[in-house]
């Protein structure tokens, strides 16, 4: 195992223990005068450096701590320093385009990152009085999103999706259109994360060329739960120096904020506390709610947040996933049946919400374009079992339109991504909130009912569509004219 490199040397003044019992990632440590602090950073000397985190003091001379990293090779007796400060992670634009781990080592092989600032991942909320109360939009420049599932500047949305269904590719071009758009910074954040997974991630990201505007922070699954416990904490300690000192917006990407959660619930355990409901740690609620709420906006920035939700066993009322609900202002749900279809972004209109999609906020005609937008399209998913038994034909003539808009709805709402050109061909596509409401509009209107649904399909603006129409017009025209 590499040494844990620490960018704060010993002092004279601190103070040396020895680990007095240990028990998997559980060790007490007796010191023999003051005892450190909650959450100060201990590691124990030697060439296999163990990191461990003060969790509680058990009398005025032993605490109990979370190791950090794996234990193999520790024994009673073996000397432990107070390094005097919590676990610290560093900051800067010296983090952009480079991948972290929880101790704020780069892992993606190169130079190390020495000196300069580092600060402590445990900071307080900004005080209600730094908070913004300006309610905004966060514009992604992709139709469906806006259209249905509008984000908060300061927020959280949930993404919802398996996998196949192209969140890794929407993920990508979030981080794209917020560099490209907002001038901003994108950091991901991968907490239980597969080695597999986080390797194609940053391949992938390196080919799209978003990695330069990125800092990407990785708690791995093989990792003790105390790493993967406090890598969101490190994630948003980054964050925050982007918002308050930089002062630019930051679009952070959690993958997966339920295995934050259940970090937190083997910490709980390995303490040896009673477990509340289903078996979670009684402190769920409190731990996080010291994460989410980091994430909001400033008078000069915000930190808006997209997190990946697993829900276990597909149950809403787990209380894991009442929790996180509790925080989110939007959701985005990925259907595995529409990415069948060849509908990208999968995003299913039916499920994905906004809490910002009201009157007030985004204004009467999104809102009411919005709702049409959903109600054809729940009106032609209930047509389609009598489509399938007894055709299209079978339909009103209300019914007939009511599918037609649906069918050039759902087609229009496709987009072609800047991250996949080199994948498709197709050049990538930012589209205006207003363009796409204007296209949703003429749409509901029958204004292309005379046009092919395959002209909207993966174009950008609604303007777009004349144009292709044409060349196909032309095209089929070339086809049939006879041979001189």
């Amino acid at each position: 195992m590499a040494a844990v490199y620490s960018p704060h040397p010993v002092q004279i003044d601190q103070t040396t223990g020895k680990v007095l019992a240990l028990r998997s990632s559980v060790v007490d440590v007796w010191f023999p005068n003051q005892i450190p602090e909650l959450r100060t950073q201990l590691e124990v000397a030697g060439d296999q450096r163990v990191v461990i985190e003060v969790i509680s003091q058990l009398d005025a001379h032993t605490i109990r701590g979370i190791a950090l990293t794996p234990t193999s090779g520790l024994a009673r007796g073996a000397k432990v320093i107070n390094t005097g400060h919590p676990l610290q992670v560093p900051v800067g634009e010296r983090l952009l385009g480079r991948v972290f781990d929880v101790f704020g080592r780069t892992i993606d092989n190169k130079e190390p990152l020495e000196g300069g600032e580092w600060r402590s991942i445990h900071q307080s909320p900004p005080a209600i009085t730094q908070q913004s109360a300006q309610t905004e939009i966060l514009t992604t420049g992709i139709k469906a999103i806006d259209l249905l599932a509008p984000l908060e500047r300061g927020g959280k949305a949930g993404l919802f999706g398996g996998a196949g269904v192209g969140k890794t590719v929407l993920i990508t071009e979030m981080i794209n259109n917020m560099v490209s758009q907002h001038e901003g910074i994108s950091l991901f954040c991968g907490i239980g994360e597969r080695n597999r997974e986080a390797e194609e991630l940053y391949q992938e990201m390196r080919e799209a060329g978003v990695l330069d505007n990125t800092v990407m922070l990785f708690g791995q699954m093989n990792e003790p739960p105390g790493a993967r416990f406090r890598v969101g904490h490190a994630a948003l300690t980054m964050a925050e120096y982007f918002r308050d000192d930089a002062q630019r917006d930051v679009l952070l990407l959690i993958d997966n904020v339920f295995r934050f959660i259940q970090a937190g619930q083997e910490v709980s355990g390995l303490m040896g506390r009673l477990p509340s409901r289903v078996g979670y740690q009684p402190t769920l609620g409190t731990e996080l709610s010291q994460f989410e709420e980091r994430i909001t906006n400033t008078g000069t920035g915000a930190i808006t947040s997209v997190q990946a939700v697993y829900v276990p066993a597909d149950d809403f009322t787990d209380p894991a996933a009442v929790h996180t609900f509790g925080h989110l202002s939007a959701s985005i749900v990925l259907s595995r049946k529409r990415a069948s279809e060849g509908l990208y972004p999968a995003l299913d209109p039916l499920q994905s919400n906004s809490k910002m999609l009201s009157p007030s906020i985004v204004g009467d005609r999104h809102y009411d374009i919005a709702r049409a937008v959903r109600s054809t399209l729940a009106a032609y998913e209930d047509l389609k079992d009598i489509i399938a038994m007894l055709g299209i034909e079978e339909l009103s003539e209300r019914d007939r339109k009511t599918v037609r808009r649906a069918r050039r709805l759902e087609r229009f709402l496709t987009q072609p991504f800047f991250t996949t050109e080199q994948f498709t061909g197709k050049a990538g596509r930012h589209v205006r909130l207003d363009e796409v409401l204007e296209g949703c509009d003429r749409i509901l209107n029958d204004e292309f009912a005379n046009m092919s649904e395959q002209s909207l399909y993966l174009i950008g603006s609604i303007d777009e569509v004349r144009q292709a129409n044409r060349r196909q017009t032309e095209h089929n025209g070339a086809k049939e004219s006879p041979k001189t």
